[in-house]
């Protein structure tokens, strides 16, 4: 049975089971083993499952907590679930994703201590008495695995179209092997990689970072320069001093490293610009874009920028200088109250800006204008909860407990954030 949850991935990578230990770690390999293990228990030969048998010639053995215990692990799917209102070492709400099940509230320690809020984790959750819990196999899924998990739970029962899935209990029970797969599909890929690979980007380039300073001419303002970067093709607001420079089209080039660019909108993020005090900040990831964007902004805004000063770092300075940033937090004289006021202060300021601002996400629309559609309403809300997790899972005290609940309150979007 754990065959079916491991194989797919293992053969597709050229590995065995006595592998998984030093690629992943602990505990995931005995996580794995429970994924299948636990599928075991719900299979039916005729009508009986192994739990039928075992309760049969062994349940007088068993106190009746752990008779009902197993019988409700037979009968339980596993599902996707996003994790709400999470409160430390006690409980968390689960909402089924893909199955027809009601939200709950888990009574779980352990997995409080380390999911955040809109994480997705796949599980079974347990009806106990009155109570939930969950079960010992838990993977928590990234955006990336989400995706291929639709993916293959729509190829493994023939659905076409991106409506979103309602599984039943019966269609989640055969298709338990897929969320394994998907979870290994997208793991075992990162923990594969040693040392520092080779990157390109879309253009077929590779990889060495331009950090582009424009310094204002005497008597700009910054609304000047907006105005000219506003009327460039390609530079898309996100914010009022700050726009992405996307790909006029998709077609990416193939390089000699693993591609470094990310995608908006079906679209290739080449980089960005931003406006800070009196410079224009540009950060492209090569040479010859460097060299393009340098024209295009000069041929936007003409003499009301300098010409800029330029600083090159390789892929390598890049991540010693992240490693020297993270190795010197907490360092700051700063006290931590004084910190978070001046941190929230910011972000307070910066989304209010955004909920009017036109956002690639939400198709071009500020987060208020696309409230009004429902179609929109769902966007923004997948935009509120992607900020939110993203906030939550930071090192940085200040910027995980910021609250963002003032923004689902302003956008009217309370009742979603369950």
């Amino acid at each position: 049975m754990t065959a079916e949850h491991l194989m797919p991935a293992l053969e597709e990578f050229d590995l065995g089971y006595d592998d998984l230990p030093e690629l992943l770690g602990e505990p995931w390999p005995g996580v794995l083993w429970g994924c299948g293990f636990e599928d075991f228990l719900s299979r039916r030969d005729g009508k009986e499952s192994v739990v039928d048998l075992y309760l049969k010639r062994r349940g007088w053995n068993e106190t009746a907590a752990n008779r009902e215990y197993f019988a409700a692990l037979r009968d339980t799917p596993v599902s996707l679930y996003e994790v709400s209102n999470v409160k430390l070492g006690e409980s968390m709400v689960l909402k089924d994703l893909v199955g027809d099940r009601e939200p709950v509230t888990v009574f779980e320690k352990s997995a409080t201590r380390s999911l955040k809020q809109w994480d997705r984790i796949a599980v079974r959750v347990i009806a106990e008495g009155d109570t939930h819990v969950i079960s010992g196999a838990l993977l928590a899924f990234s955006a990336e695995a989400v995706e291929f998990l639709f993916e293959g739970l729509r190829a493994a029962l023939k659905l076409k179209g991106n409506a979103p899935l309602q599984l039943t209990t019966r269609q989640l029970m055969d298709c338990a092997p897929v969320f394994t797969s998907a979870w290994l599909f997208t793991t075992l890929p990162n923990a594969m990689s040693s040392g520092i690979p080779e990157f390109c980007n879309s253009d077929g380039d590779d990889v060495l970072f331009h950090d582009l300073r424009f310094r204002l001419a005497p008597g700009v303002l910054q609304k000047e320069i907006a105005a000219c970067l506003d009327d460039v093709k390609g530079f898309v607001p996100e914010g009022p001093r700050f726009w992405d420079w996307l790909a006029l089209r998709n077609t990416p080039k193939k390089g000699s490293g693993m591609m470094l660019d990310t995608e908006m909108t079906g679209r290739t993020v080449l980089e960005t610009l931003e406006l800070k005090g009196k410079s224009l900040l540009v950060q492209v990831n090569s040479a010859a874009r460097a060299e393009k964007i340098d024209a295009l902004v000069i041929e936007a805004t003409g003499k009301r920028l300098k010409r800029p000063l330029t600083a090159i770092r390789t892929v390598e300075q890049v991540m010693s200088e992240e490693r020297a940033e993270t190795s010197l937090e907490g360092a700051d004289e700063i006290p931590p109250h004084i910190e978070k006021q001046i941190t929230h202060d910011y972000m307070d300021k910066h989304y209010r800006e955004t909920l009017d601002a036109p956002l690639p996400a939400l198709d071009g629309k500020s987060p208020r204008q696309a409230v009004r559609s429902a179609a929109g309403r769902e966007k923004v809300v997948d935009w509120l909860k992607l900020l939110e997790n993203r906030s939550d899972k930071q090192q940085n005290a200040a910027l995980a407990e910021y609250d963002f609940g003032w923004m689902w309150a302003e956008l009217g979007l309370q009742e979603y954030r369950k």
